[in-house]
């Protein structure tokens, strides 16, 4: 048993005694290469998750990634990503099979929670866990709706779309903030220029109108975000990001308060395979959320 209060790797640990046994748990900060394991546990819990989710999500915040361990074996893991002053997203949490129901799960939000302060923080619940999230104070406004769909070649205007370069990030950071609570800067930097990504915007008048990432997953291709001025651009963007991956399964996360966004999704065929609520705990943030046609993840907002 540890007697300090860090691991090997002097990050700070929170001792908690398990009511059950003798056994110590505790909740310490992820070191880098340990968030892979807890994408891979979301892999074995048939999230799909892209292939550099653990590298992209890592540089949100390296400090918002947690682990709970049991005698040395890691037996949870979560996150809670702080993106500024003002906005949190908590995600990415799993217990394992065997030691679920037994208040170490609990016990690891409670320390997200109490990582994140003061600020609201959002969550992409499941839907059958709403009634405990709202135990410990998240609010539902809306669900986001999994739909999945085949690839296929379909025509759009290439005159006003082009692949996002290093040149294009700085406006695009800016276009990402009416639809995102917080700058993420760092955050979308690598995940526009991941492996095995391909990200576009949509320009008219000197001016971004949109822009799409499609990443590479276990099982096919996720989009998101697709953010964008209108249902037109929106369609555009993603008749586009598609024409090179025909007969694919491609995944979007479509936000119901969107008609717009399930209008198209319902217009492609597109058949609903999972949804969580979004829940916050300080009320809905003041984004455009008519310009939101897919979210970027359900793991961080």
């Amino acid at each position: 048993m540890r007697l300090n209060m860090a691991d090997n790797n002097g990050i700070n640990s929170r001792f908690v005694k398990n009511p059950f046994n003798n056994k110590t748990f505790i909740i310490r900060t992820m070191a880098a290469d340990e968030v892979a394991l807890a994408v891979n546990w979301a892999g074995q819990e048939g999230w799909n998750p892209g292939l550099n989710d653990a590298s992209t999500f890592y540089h949100a915040d390296p400090s918002g990634f947690f682990v709970g361990e049991l005698d040395d074996q890691i037996i949870a893991v979560g996150s809670a990503v702080i993106y500024d002053d003002q906005f949190a997203f908590c995600g990415l949490y799993i217990v394992a099979p065997e030691y679920r129901g037994k208040g170490y799960g609990l016990a690891l939000t409670k320390h997200r929670l109490a990582h994140c302060g003061d600020r609201n923080i959002g969550i992409d619940g499941v839907l059958e866990n709403v009634k405990i999230y709202q135990r410990i104070g998240y609010v539902p406004f809306y669900e986001n709706r999994r739909y999945q769909f085949t690839a296929s070649a379909k025509l759009f205007n290439p005159i006003y779309i082009k692949p996002i370069t290093n040149d294009d990030l700085q406006q695009i950071f800016v276009y990402d903030r009416q639809c995102f609570p917080a700058p993420r800067d760092n955050f979308l930097t690598h995940w526009i220029t991941q492996p095995q990504a391909k990200s576009l915007f949509y320009t008219a008048d000197g001016k971004i109108k949109g822009y799409v990432v499609r990443r590479r997953c276990l099982e096919g291709y996720k989009i998101g975000p697709l953010f964008a001025d209108n249902a037109e651009i929106a369609q555009q963007l993603l008749n586009a990001v598609q024409v090179d991956i025909e007969g694919q399964t491609v995944l979007l996360d479509v936000p119901e308060i969107n008609a717009e966004a399930v209008k198209i999704a319902e217009q492609e065929k597109m058949s609903v395979v999972f949804a969580t609520a979004r829940m916050y705990q300080k009320g809905l943030p003041n984004i455009d959320n008519n310009k939101i046609f897919g979210i970027t993840t359900f793991e961080l907002g």
